[in-house]
């Protein structure tokens, strides 16, 4: 029961890493809401955990300040906020991905950390307390070809992540990533263009631990990294990924 009396929210909560975060806070028994842009999935997650569930578009600054009022009238304050809510595009040499994709791929990525921010940090720093985590990628740190701006973005997150996490410890808010290397995920056929048995074995040639990260592997760093047990760690960017990057 690390995460006790906390709150926390979890955007793309409905499925993938995200659900495997949302069951492992409830566990360990924090109060847990499932924002994603899938209300259906949010809800039927919520439901699971005894928690609750909202509808947000992560990119979009009406959508993220509803969430945040939502919350508000929920619980007060939210002492854990998870920007896990991620995207790709479909792989391609870096010239022909379009921009409409470029575009959404950012938006989803890397301003939604930026709009959460806005909205959520002022009453952190008014406390003196919170943990945000931001979900990013071994791809902001190896890597592979023809997922530029996939890649780019959660290079992007990794660095915003440690200067928030400069900027904000002063007032007793805590920023770490965690880097999951692919997992059995709704963005695996996406990441690598197309599921086959072939392609996973090439993708898992490149894992030494051999084996993709799972929603249970998230779930547990994020809850790690969240709890109090953590409170000397902000900055960091913890590979979660079975030894990819080395």
């Amino acid at each position: 029961m690390r995460l006790a009396g906390k709150t926390a929210i979890v955007t793309g909560g409905a499925s993938g890493f995200g659900a495997g975060i949302v069951r492992k806070f409830a566990s360990e028994g924090a109060r847990v809401l499932v924002a994603d842009i899938n209300t259906v999935g949010a809800d039927t997650i919520a439901q699971e955990i005894g928690g609750h569930a909202a509808h947000v578009d992560v990119s979009d600054t009406s959508s993220v300040a509803a969430l945040h009022a939502a919350a508000q009238t929920l619980w007060g304050e939210t002492d854990i906020l998870v920007n896990n809510a991620g995207i790709t595009h479909m792989p391609g040499p870096l010239e022909d991905i379009s921009e409409e994709d470029f575009d959404r791929v950012l938006a989803v990525n890397a301003k939604s950390v930026y709009l959460f921010a806005r909205h959520f940090v002022p009453a952190m720093k008014a406390r003196g307390a919170g943990a945000i985590l931001n979900v990013a990628s071994t791809a902001g740190v190896s890597p592979r070809p023809r997922l530029n701006w996939y890649n780019a973005s959660k290079g992007w997150m990794i660095t915003a992540t440690k200067t928030m996490a400069v900027e904000l410890a002063p007032y007793g808010v805590r920023v770490n990533a965690i880097n999951p290397v692919a997992g059995d995920t709704p963005l695996l056929a996406t990441f690598m263009g197309e599921d086959t048995p072939e392609t996973r074995a090439k993708f898992l040639s490149t894992i030494p631990m051999g084996r993709f990260s799972t929603p249970q592997d998230m779930g547990n760093a994020a809850a790690f990294l969240c709890s109090d047990e953590a409170s000397m760690i902000t900055g960091a960017a913890l590979e979660v990924d079975g030894g990819r990057c080395i």
